[in-house]
């Protein structure tokens, strides 16, 4: 253990397995307690293991299996402070979705993948919001995706994901006067669930690969990536960094962490822009707006090479 957080206390969320077990235990290693959350409700996910893991290897954790939604907020945070005394790191890491086409989503589904995905982040936030104004420091990563930029089949879980950016931005500029720091991750890992998904949304598989656009290598590695080159553990050092006294100048930006690749994206910011004195008229739009501001685009998602895709199956 090299004590990077040594004396700090850790809350991961869906921490039983996949990318947050390989969290958990990367913030052990550094010398920090750790609160292993996880429902179990995922194949393999156990937060008991995880604790059992971290005390073999000299660290310590407690298990806590309260859903990180909204209603369990409040008690997760209570039980970190009950366990080691303190809060100091918040990680958002919890998922859950369903895949459909989206004339078929359930509200059931639509309000699943809120709930974990953007509500309940929030929801351990403003819980922990209170302990780290009030110790002037506090450090926050949430978990984004790719999906946000465009996911076939996923409407739910994309739409939370790219919440969780504005949430992000959000977090850091009202927090960030307190000593408190709020930043994002889209990470790329491949393990069980993600070959467990794969099988489960072969239907959409096509669809994916000839509309995901390649935003930032996020699409276009997917299909390249494997076990071996994309694991879980490789998205963990990025996020325990961004937890420590190194990346204290790093506030309200979102990372791309994939096998040996860690991205910064740009904030949003205009590609191209006009302007008409005294405002703008469809004529003006018409006259202006193909050459001036969308000159270079054109419906990539009509799929006219792929024609039984374009068949309605409803």
């Amino acid at each position: 253990m090299s004590g990077r957080l040594e004396g700090k206390a850790v809350i991961v969320t869906g921490a039983g397995g996949g990318i947050g077990r390989e969290h958990a235990r990367l913030f052990a290693q550094e010398g920090a307690s750790v609160l292993v959350n996880d429902t179990g409700r995922r194949t393999g996910a156990d937060a008991a293991s995880v604790v059992s893991e971290i005390e073999s290897a000299g660290g310590r954790a407690v298990a806590d299996t309260t859903s990180a939604t909204w209603d369990g907020a409040a008690a997760i945070v209570a039980h970190a402070l009950d366990a080691f005394g303190r809060v100091d790191v918040l990680v958002n890491n919890a998922t859950a979705a369903r895949n459909a086409d989206l004339w078929q989503l359930t509200e059931a589904e639509w309000d699943l993948a809120i709930d974990v995905n953007l509500k309940g982040y929030f929801a351990l936030i403003r819980e922990v919001a209170p302990h780290f104004g009030g110790q002037a420091a506090g450090a926050i990563v949430n978990t984004s995706s790719g999906s946000g930029f465009g996911h076939p089949s996923a409407v739910a879980y994309a739409a939370a994901k790219e919440g969780v950016v504005g949430l992000t931005r959000t977090v850091a500029r009202e927090l960030g006067r307190f000593g408190v720091r709020c930043n994002a991750i889209r990470p790329l890992a491949v393990g069980r669930s993600t070959a467990e998904y794969s099988e489960a949304t072969a239907k959409w598989s096509t669809l994916m690969a000839v509309t995901m656009r390649p935003r930032g290598g996020q699409a276009s590695q997917f299909g390249a990536a494997t076990p071996e080159t994309h694991p879980p553990a490789k998205i963990s050092p990025m996020v325990v960094w961004l937890c420590t006294d190194a990346a204290r100048d790093v506030n309200g930006r979102t990372f791309h962490v994939t096998g040996d690749l860690i991205a910064r994206f740009a904030d949003s910011e205009y590609e191209r822009h006009v302007e008409h004195a005294g405002g703008w008229t469809l004529d003006a739009l018409d006259e202006l707006a193909p050459a001036q501001l969308v000159g270079d685009l054109h419906n990539d998602f009509l799929l006219e090479d792929h024609p039984e895709l374009q068949r309605w199956e409803g």
